[in-house]
């Protein structure tokens, strides 16, 4: 499965490819607004239809889409931004020609009656806000509620910057094509588009190593290759030793989350790396995980020497403390997983934190954590989060996993994939948690870090889409192991 995220320019070099191989424009023109058409019969019952269209070649797709509703024996209208006259270039003037019917000019006023709108006004390429009467008709169309179906982007959302301009409608569906952008698969973008169709429209996919991408929606195909898989010869030795380092007292569960969700994913061996003041709690609590005291950062050291990973953060406290088990642990050959309170003690210094990452290492950011991070980039408007994190990875030297409804998993050569198969439900305390054991999992039994964690993300999106409503970060580990079944190892 071929899971290539294009930028607008990335998708304007594959059409000049292929037009310098001669595929004909208008052939893609034509493939591309039959297609449309094709997943509006097969979604929506026949009705009153208005096709907006814009100047350019979306606008071109539209009158190709009406054409083929007509076809289809829909009730179909055209409503052209400026009149017939503005119009330009050669395929969308020839896809105008084709229409064998009225072009009214784009106001608020010709929507009387309409049950259907298409926008193809402006495709994922515009870079300034929607103005005058393009953006008056489309707010008349929200407010209206009248459904609405985007070709390539709803218009007035950035394709690249994955956001809105400005006012941009919300689509039903969003018709896009070759393959997506990082507005189809970013927030707050993705949902504007509503229920997104990538499609077909002969672009041959040889273009794509030509192009290079280097952004990709996270998909088993990624990373499967690398998953590890059980030797008849396995013991507990074998099959990886994963770390994790507890809290104090108050604050011992999310450690007790990272290990079982360790021992889910496959880790042989766990240990909990205690201080004293929760020693009593975690071996009250704790089975299969053993229970190590620790009392410094020489001591949390000379433990974890011989684990292949450890879990830092979750739950650690934040301070100078944790600062120094931090340093302590960087010392020693263990891939590293920081997260939460690792991650937030190091917010006055964070240049201080990264001399001690390499690229075997993963940190876990969710938004707040990644600004008090990377306060720059943070801020930065003329960026997607997927740029960002792959700017924080290049700068930390290390995997960046930057949570949220569409996670971002970047390595510091930029290699990126976004993860688009997380529920709502996982917006729960102790999640994250249960993500670092995962990961931590993953690189004790020696996946790479980049893919360790692009699995890890996706199999924590499967388990709680298996579990449904009422989730809680507690059920997560005991749904790690249906999540890998899916894989067929």
């Amino acid at each position: 499965m071929s899971t290539e995220i294009l930028t607008t320019t990335e998708h304007a070099l594959a059409d000049a490819q292929a037009t310098a191989a001669g595929v004909e424009i208008e052939r893609l023109m034509e493939a591309a607004g039959r297609l449309v058409a094709g997943a509006v019969v097969s979604r929506f019952k026949p009705c009153k239809t208005l096709v907006l269209c814009g100047p350019g070649n979306n606008g071109g797709d539209g009158y190709v889409c009406a054409r083929h509703l007509k076809a289809s024996g829909w009730p179909v209208r055209v409503a052209q931004l400026g009149g017939r006259d503005k119009v330009s270039g050669g395929a969308p003037e020839a896809m105008a020609a084709y229409w064998r019917g009225p072009i009214e000019t784009l106001t608020p006023l010709v929507l009387d009656d309409v049950e259907l709108v298409i926008d193809a006004l402006f495709g994922a390429g515009l870079k300034r806000p929607l103005e005058g009467y393009a953006k008056s008709t489309l707010e008349e169309v929200q407010k209206r509620k009248i459904p609405l179906v985007a070709v390539d982007v709803p218009s007035g959302v950035h394709g690249d910057l994955a956001r809105p301009l400005d006012f941009a409608p919300t689509a039903q569906l969003t018709v896009t094509f070759f393959r997506k952008k990082p507005a189809h698969v970013l927030e707050p973008a993705r949902r504007y588009c509503g229920e997104i169709i990538c499609s077909d429209i002969g672009l041959p996919a040889s273009l794509l190593p030509k192009i290079g991408s280097s952004l990709f929606e996270n998909d088993t195909a990624l990373w499967k290759a690398h998953m590890p898989r059980l030797r008849p010869d396995a013991h507990k030795h074998s099959r990886g030793k994963l770390g994790v380092l507890s809290g104090g007292a108050t604050s011992t569960g999310a450690a007790r989350l990272a290990a079982r969700a360790g021992l889910r994913t496959g880790a042989g061996w766990v240990s909990v790396f205690t201080p004293p003041a929760s020693l009593a709690i975690q071996a009250i609590a704790l089975e299969a995980p053993v229970i190590v005291p620790i009392d410094s950062a020489e001591t949390l050291a000379m433990a974890a020497k011989d684990h292949d990973a450890v879990v830092a953060g979750p739950g650690a406290g934040v301070g100078a403390d944790t600062r120094r088990l931090i340093a302590g642990l960087a010392a020693i050959p263990a891939k590293l997983v920081l997260d939460a309170d690792a991650l937030t003690s190091f917010e006055a210094a964070p240049d201080a934190l990264f001399p001690l990452l390499d690229d075997h290492d993963v940190i876990t950011p969710h938004t707040g954590e990644f600004a008090r991070l990377f306060p720059d980039l943070a801020k930065r408007d003329d960026l997607n989060k997927a740029d960002k994190a792959r700017k924080a990875a290049h700068r930390a030297g290390c995997v960046v996993v930057l949570k949220g409804a569409d996670t971002v998993i970047a390595a510091p050569n930029a290699r990126a994939v976004i993860n688009t198969s997380a529920p709502a439900t996982l917006a729960t305390a102790g999640t994250g948690d249960v993500l670092a054991g995962m990961i931590g999992a993953l690189l004790a039994q020696g996946m790479p870090a980049f893919e360790a964690a692009a699995a890890a993300v996706w199999l924590h999106g499967r388990a709680a889409q298996k579990f449904g409503p009422g989730l809680i970060s507690e059920d997560l580990p005991d749904l790690i192991p249906e999540a890998l079944r899916a894989l067929n190892l």
